[in-house]
């Protein structure tokens, strides 16, 4: 019985519940009805129903139909401490876990200026490195434009008096938070803890520090393979933030194609360097768009991407690479009003295509 209960998975942990420490005890009668005690982690917990759903049909696999019964309870204060701490390693809460001895790769995605798609980018990236099987987190740290949530469909019904659907809340088992996970990717934005979303978060720079290594230290995300930071555009206290805490970030510049876009794409790439961080491509978005006779028409003009990543190879030993010209694409857009990413809602639009070109490079 025990056997077959660790293959139930807690959704929202993606760990077996048996490791977690859920399962109180079987017990089997003379008759050989089995009773399962099963704790949840928090009362309310918004996985419950398909958790015993889980725990039941794997117990009644062994035991047959009909002849199992699930007794929930919910953990202790002392029982929920003893599994943050198992699953932290041992570790404090206050501990990163992507220090300077993580496997994790981690990618911040920046720009210089605002609407050259960044989120978009980032967001799609996201999804196509998940569906080749990676373990992918995203930190939404776009504290004043926050907009992952709504891009990944993380968004739930509106809030009373408003039109507006919010993001998706997540789960806190002790100091521990959970982070909701949308086509296998895990995401923690500011956006999950403001009840309206249209309410702009007008916060000073240490603020700012706090939330992003609150993101970095609180929230479970367990082991990853790659983490993407979605940066607010510019130069300012997140970009330095996040190059003091994750000194061992490659940087992604996305920029558009007009000439005079370079200068400032370079600016953000430049404050990268500064920190210690590597500047790992470019990425040019909102490039010409392919016409039905196969000319291409350059809306935004071109030569932007190849710019930025030139004068930004000039500081370092190696070229910086042109990673990606992505066109203009009304199923990339139309993707990111449904929260349904492109590269999974339309795979063959050339949008996606060039998305996944980039996600096959940083798989490796």
């Amino acid at each position: 019985m025990l056997a077959a209960l660790v293959r139930v998975i807690d959704p929202e942990i993606r760990r077996p519940i048996t490791e977690l420490d859920m399962v109180a005890g079987v017990e089997v009668d003379a008759d050989g009805h089995t009773t399962v005690g099963l704790r949840l982690t928090i009362a309310g917990c918004p996985a419950a129903r398909q958790i015993e759903r889980d725990v039941r049909e794997a117990a009644e696999s062994v035991a047959g139909p009909g002849r199992v019964s699930v007794d929930v309870t919910v953990m202790t204060r002392e029982q929920r401490r003893a599994m943050t701490e198992k699953l932290r390693g041992g570790q404090g809460a206050r501990t990163s876990q992507f220090g300077p001895d993580s496997l994790t790769r981690v990618y911040a995605i920046t720009s210089g200026k605002g609407g050259v798609g960044k989120s978009t980018i980032t967001a799609n990236l996201a999804v196509a490195l998940a569906a080749r099987g990676l373990r992918v987190g995203v930190v939404d740290a776009d504290v004043y434009g926050f907009s992952i949530p709504g891009l990944l469909g993380l968004v739930g019904p509106p809030a009373p008096g408003s039109d507006k659907g919010t993001a998706v809340k997540p789960t806190q088992v002790g100091d521990m938070i959970l982070p909701p996970i949308a086509f296998d990717v895990k995401v923690i934005s500011i956006g999950m803890f403001v009840d309206d979303s249209s309410v702009a978060v007008a916060w000073r720079g240490p603020m700012l520090h706090r939330t992003i290594n609150q993101f970095l230290t609180e929230v479970y995300f367990g082991d990853l393979d790659i983490l993407l930071l979605d940066l607010p555009p510019g130069t300012g206290d997140v970009a330095i933030s996040v190059g003091q805490l994750l000194p061992q970030a490659d940087v992604i510049v996305v920029t558009t194609p007009q000439p005079a876009a370079a200068d400032i794409a370079e600016r953000s790439g430049i404050v990268a360097r500064q920190t210690g961080q590597t500047i790992y491509g470019v990425i040019e978005n909102m490039a010409g768009i392919v016409q039905a006779d196969g000319t291409v028409l350059d809306v935004f003009g071109s030569g932007g991407g190849a710019e930025v990543a030139r004068r930004l190879g000039d500081g370092q030993e190696t070229p910086v690479p042109l990673l990606a010209q992505v066109p203009l694409s009304v199923p990339l857009r139309s993707g990111g009003d449904t929260g349904l990413p492109v590269v999974l809602g339309d795979p063959l639009d050339p949008a996606a295509i060039a998305i996944q070109a980039v996600a096959d490079r940083l798989a490796t």
